[in-house]
């Protein structure tokens, strides 16, 4: 069976060509999930949403906990951390996380940002050690795990090679943390044009729609889900 954790953090809570004003990113995680489960019925997916329900920042309170040793940490420390507790449980069990990130001022909305705040935990999903000099640090994911981030854009030329490209920061604002607890593999998929909203964001999102099916197709037929 492979584990899908599906992350939504658009902060409109329909999808669009759905409901008014409804989001991209949703309408994409949605047909990702529906596709796979075509694919594989068996398969359990987990949602979760931080666009509606966002987690609670880090704060003072959250390192004082994280940095204290699991058997030092007090009643109070423990219940700081619970909800980083849960997030991080969902994402050790997944194999696929699937996210939908939308582009707010170039970067990662607000919510998802407090999501990976709250799992890139010490001794949880990162190693640290100073014994081992200039490199103290070291991924604590199994091997094997992938992301699936499916972004959307107001403006155009945000591709690599684009005219917007240098200000892309969504997708290697996850890519970096992913990478430095152990998730390596990343594929990508946007819709862009929203703040134009003529024929261009309509060509995009069925090119996106496509961009889905065939992620999802090889991702199960194609064998790279074990």
């Amino acid at each position: 069976m492979i584990r899908l954790l599906q992350i939504d953090a658009s902060a409109r809570p329909g999808r669009s060509g759905t409901d008014p004003h409804g989001s991209h990113t949703r309408r994409l995680t949605a047909r990702f999930a529906d596709r796979w489960r075509q694919h594989r019925p068996g398969d359990e997916i987990t949602c979760r949403d931080v666009g509606l329900a966002p987690p609670a920042p880090v704060d003072a309170d959250w390192v004082r906990a994280a940095f204290t040793r699991p058997e030092a940490r007090d009643d109070a420390m423990r219940a700081r951390l619970a909800e980083s507790d849960r997030l991080t449980a969902e994402l050790l069990a997944a194999d696929i996380v699937v996210f939908g990130a939308p582009m707010y001022n170039f970067g990662l909305p607000s919510a998802l940002k407090a999501w990976i705040d709250n799992i890139v935990r010490v001794g949880v999903t990162f190693g640290f050690d100073r014994a081992r000099g200039d490199t103290p640090y070291w991924p604590m994911l199994p091997a094997g795990k992938r992301a699936v981030v499916l972004t959307a854009r107001g403006d155009l030329g945000y591709e690599p090679g684009g005219i917007q490209a240098h200000n892309e920061l969504v997708v290697p604002g996850l890519a970096a943390p992913l990478r430095y607890i152990g998730m390596g593999a990343v594929d990508v998929v946007a819709i862009e044009g929203d703040e134009f909203g003529d024929d261009r964001l309509a060509t995009s999102i069925v090119a996106a729609e496509a961009a889905v099916d065939r992620l999802v197709d090889r991702l199960t037929v194609g064998g790279a889900a074990r």
